[in-house]
């Protein structure tokens, strides 16, 4: 079967929303409402902060509102990896803050345990599974980089060709680091619903098709009115992921990127047995455009990454969520890389916009006397770092110095993306470069050296 052919009958439709399981829409917000805290943002980090409010404080008045469904954009589409790190990899996390890398990786490994003991607690049902991750080497360069990582006290462990063979088969595999405690599968839409489940018995107010219109001061509060209805609230976390931010000061610091996934048909036994997954890690590749995939519950494979578009002036919109050309090669590399699983078809094909930061980790600030929070920048690992920032965002609005409110971290914003043209300009050439890069050996060009002298370089 040609690639193309076995795109050929793929829904367009995200596969983790293409269910009847889906809850029930939910009412919009009409009429004046007043309540302690207001979330803006249905997707992970709203969602982890209003359960987080409420178990620290019951009583606690919370209303949640969301302008599309709970879930429904990069919350509830992605690659369902939940891992640990907070910056983006250890490598990346030690070029920006070298000096509190060591506990941000603690840090992280106590937020994804704590992602799964409310899993459990709350009896969420969305396939979680602690599998680990393995980072996988299709070039000699890329061997050479991640073997000398091998550091079994830490959890990292390094697979030569043979040894690799045990978890995945791809005769395109020179070896992996496989990492045991720092990832977890998940069903991100289950998560997303189950978590709006919790919050709703816990007394949250949530309210959909409500987009925030504007944020204002009323004397002392917080007024956000939306087309036909408001809240004043005495505080405002705001989770608005990659649409347009209520803080006007904070909207060049992100830009909107679309990333693009596949998912097979569910594999038979006899498919399971050719390419050995029998340990069911997350795995990804190792160039600066690489792939994700993972095995669901009932064996299919999500297959994404590569392409990561960006579309001049920041443009967000639904007709960039499907790009053929991108589920083309997509499907090329899929049975490059699975010459055993030729004739598996695709059921689903499905991109969407996620919000890069030029430190390709989450950032925080506070606005209106601390009485608003706002974070985002998440670039791709916010279905595990989304809690940790619910927790960060309350911890700034209780206005007392914490931990977390003295990190590094939340107290440097990453360096802002220039107004266009020059931000298309720069994520064009910057996109040249790392593919140069990837075909050079993985050497990083004058204009990546540049780019990691000035603060806005990525090493992950």
């Amino acid at each position: 079967m040609e690639p193309t052919a076995s795109l050929a009958s793929a829904s367009t439709i995200p596969y983790w929303l293409d269910t009847p399981d889906r809850p029930a829409r939910l009412p919009a917000l009409t009429g004046p409402r007043s309540t302690d805290l207001a979330v803006v943002g249905g997707g992970f980090v709203g969602l982890w902060t209003a359960l987080l409010a409420k178990e620290a404080d019951p009583g606690r008045r919370v209303i949640l509102l969301e302008g599309g469904r709970i879930g429904w954009a990069a919350s509830g589409r992605n690659g369902g990896f939940c891992e640990s790190s907070l910056t983006h990899g250890p490598d990346n996390g030690k070029q920006h803050l070298p000096r509190e890398n060591d506990r941000l990786i603690e840090l992280g490994i106590e937020n994804l345990d704590a992602i799964e003991e409310a899993v459990h607690r709350y009896g969420i049902d969305c396939d979680f599974e602690r599998t680990g991750i393995i980072n996988v080497a299709t070039e000699q360069y890329q061997v050479d980089a991640m073997a000398p990582d091998h550091d079994p006290a830490g959890g990292r462990y390094w697979l030569d060709a043979e040894a690799l063979r045990d978890h995945i088969r791809s005769p395109q595999y020179l070896g992996g680091l496989r990492e045991t405690r720092t990832a977890s599968i998940i069903d991100p839409a289950k998560l997303c619903w189950g978590l709006q489940r919790v919050i709703q018995d816990l007394g949250v107010e949530v309210y959909e098709n409500s987009i925030v219109r504007s944020l204002d001061r009323d004397g002392s509060r917080i007024l956000l009115t939306t087309d036909d209805g408001s809240v004043t609230a005495d505080h405002v976390a705001l989770g608005t992921n990659v649409f347009p931010s209520l803080l006007k000061r904070t909207r060049l610091h992100t830009v909107p990127v679309y990333d693009y996934a596949l998912m097979t048909e569910p594999l038979s036994d006899a498919q399971m047995e050719a390419i050995g997954w029998k340990h069911r890690e997350g795995l990804s590749d190792a160039a600066n455009r690489f792939h994700y995939f993972r095995l669901t519950a009932d064996n299919r494979i999500l297959w994404g990454g590569w392409d990561a578009v960006y579309h001049y002036g920041k443009q967000v919109s639904w007709k960039y969520d499907q790009r053929p050309e991108t589920f083309d090669t997509l499907a090329r590399h899929f049975f490059e890389t699975f010459p055993q699983l030729e004739g598996l078809g695709f059921t689903h094909k499905w991109g969407g916009a996620i919000d890069t930061c030029s430190r390709f980790f989450p950032f925080f600030t506070t606005a209106h006397g601390g009485r608003v929070a706002y974070s985002a920048g998440y670039t791709g690992l916010g279905v595990g770092a989304s809690r940790f920032g619910g927790r960060v965002m309350l911890d700034l609005l209780s206005g007392e110095e914490t931990e977390l409110t003295q990190l590094e971290m939340v107290r440097k914003m990453p360096l802002p993306f220039p107004p266009e043209p020059f931000a298309w300009a720069g994520v064009t050439l910057t996109t040249k470069a790392m593919i140069r890069s990837d075909e050079n050996g993985g050497k990083r060009g004058p204009l990546l050296k540049l780019l990691d002298a000035v603060g806005m370089g990525f090493d992950s």
